[in-house]
């Protein structure tokens, strides 16, 4: 201990590590980061250094860092020297307390959108009047609604769920039934409704994406009341079938624990701590696409896989998927160009297909773009061909792996988390033959990249005698 400076607290810990007293203000912050006195430390960087203290028998000193909820606390700590086994003192001879940075309200939002989207069960994308456009779910007692839902597209989702307590007239304003509890036969398990709007700055939203979560988890098979069968869908491979809707639950929990962890919305925390969450959300997220990529490889290639082709609007598309990536394209200063609204292109597609590829592009020119940088999005009427093109600013792509990046698996050398599964633009390139298009790069080292996605377009919208149908679903 620096002798000279004068011991602002002191604290006792027992044997086991217990905090059994303290003087102030370290009782305070013990109390304030969730801790008893007498109990466990639950200030997490002096837990550590008492832990090691103990374990190792020496006089350790260190500074720490706390939150108390208002503060990010700074301290000198010492803890003084104790035989192995044996409790220890804690002097505190520096405490200094500085203003918490204040918090993104964007990033905050995206973070909870994020988590909804990942514990959903079931989600759908709406018309600005919230009528339903596609819908889509893996859970088995579910299959009743999605199949009412699939069939009556263009309804609005209120028609197919009873929204508990709720009298008015529906649907009501999008606000008043974000977080609604709703019941839905079929299941006896609870749901809440959340509406995540795709918001253009000035403007009203443009939709939403409607996610429902359940309070608990299904049953998995062979559990007491778990369902004998699952969804059906176009693969009937092992991981579509059985891997993916037992996995996509507990990885989901896990990914939301984190996240509730890493934004503290659970209490204050050390932000190393903080750190640790953000990577165990972030692996979270690796593993549960990968899943999902695998499931969805299964179902592109099945022999029986077909899309639901639709009248779309690839511009209306384009700016769902503009809305959807734009905080993370924002958190580093990209700026992503879509189709203002006026503007349309008529196409003969599956709805979720394409905006499904869409993401992946769009995610992908955000993850290789530098910060800073743009990425747009550009419309391309080519006669009896609809285009829409995303283009980055990013390293670009030699002849040579403007072919390999299509292939299964290939990541192009990356490693870690961002070079992705290898499978997103396999699956996007299948998903755009299957609509009867294709999917295309044009690129040059430094250069950037440019992907085409082209699909049928809607000859009779383009006709000029023709009234726009591109809307309807």
């Amino acid at each position: 201990m620096r002798e000279a400076e004068q011991v602002l607290a002191i604290g006792r810990c027992d044997s086991d590590g217990q905090l059994v007293s303290a003087g102030e203000p370290l009782a305070s912050l013990q109390l304030a980061c969730g801790g008893t006195i007498p109990g466990t430390i639950a200030i997490p960087a002096l837990h550590e250094l008492v832990a090691k203290a103990q374990a190792f028998g020496l006089k350790l000193a260190r500074v720490i860092r706390a939150h108390d909820g208002h503060e990010i606390i700074t301290a000198w700590v010492e803890v003084g020297s104790a035989q192995i086994g044996d409790g220890c003192t804690i002097r505190v001879t520096s405490w200094q307390g500085s203003p918490l940075a204040p918090e993104n309200p964007a990033a905050i939002t995206e973070h909870r959108a994020a988590i909804d989207r990942t514990l959903a069960e079931l989600t759908a994308q709406l018309d600005p009047l919230q009528a339903l456009r596609s819908v889509e779910t893996s859970a088995a007692d579910l299959a009743e609604l999605t199949a009412a839902m699939q069939a009556g597209l263009g309804r609005p989702w209120t028609d197919f769920v009873e929204i508990d307590g709720a009298a008015h007239k529906q649907p009501m304003h999008w606000r008043l039934l974000d977080g609604a509890e709703v019941i839905i036969s079929g299941s006896a398990r609870r749901w809440r409704a959340n509406l995540l709007p795709h918001e253009v700055p000035g403007g009203s939203p443009l939709g939403f994406e409607l996610c429902l979560t359940a309070e608990t988890p299904l049953a998995v098979r062979g559990e007491p009341g778990a369902p004998s069968v699952l969804l059906p869908s176009n693969s009937q491979g092992l991981v579509g079938r059985d891997i993916a809707p037992v996995l996509r639950q507990p990885i989901a929990r896990i990914i939301a624990n984190a996240e509730t962890i890493r934004t503290r919305m659970a209490g204050p925390l050390a932000e190393e701590y903080s750190q640790y969450a953000a990577d165990i959300a972030s692996a979270g997220q690796h593993l549960l696409a990968l899943v999902e990529d695998l499931a969805d490889l299964e179902v592109v290639e099945a022999e029986q896989f077909n899309t639901a082709p639709d009248r779309i609007d690839l511009a209306d598309v384009a700016r769902r998927a503009a809305g959807i990536l734009g905080v993370r394209a924002n958190e580093r200063g990209i700026a992503i160009d879509a189709p203002k609204l006026g503007e349309t292109l008529p196409a003969i597609a599956e709805f979720r297909r394409v905006l499904q590829v869409l993401l992946n592009l769009v995610g992908n020119a955000i993850r290789y773009a530098p910060d800073n940088s743009s990425v747009w999005i550009r419309l391309e009427d080519a006669g009896n061909r609809a285009r829409i093109i995303v283009a980055d600013q990013g390293p670009g792509l030699t002849e040579v792996q403007q072919v390999k990046v299509f292939e299964k698996f290939e990541r192009l050398g990356r490693s870690g988390e961002d070079g992705g599964s290898g499978l997103g633009l396999y699956i996007s390139r299948r998903l755009a033959r299957a609509m009867g298009g294709d999917l295309l790069v044009e690129s040059a080292p430094g250069q950037g990249a440019r992907f085409i996605l082209e699909v049928p377009a809607d000859l009779l919208a383009l006709a000029p005698t023709t009234a726009h149908q591109n809307d309807s679903q």
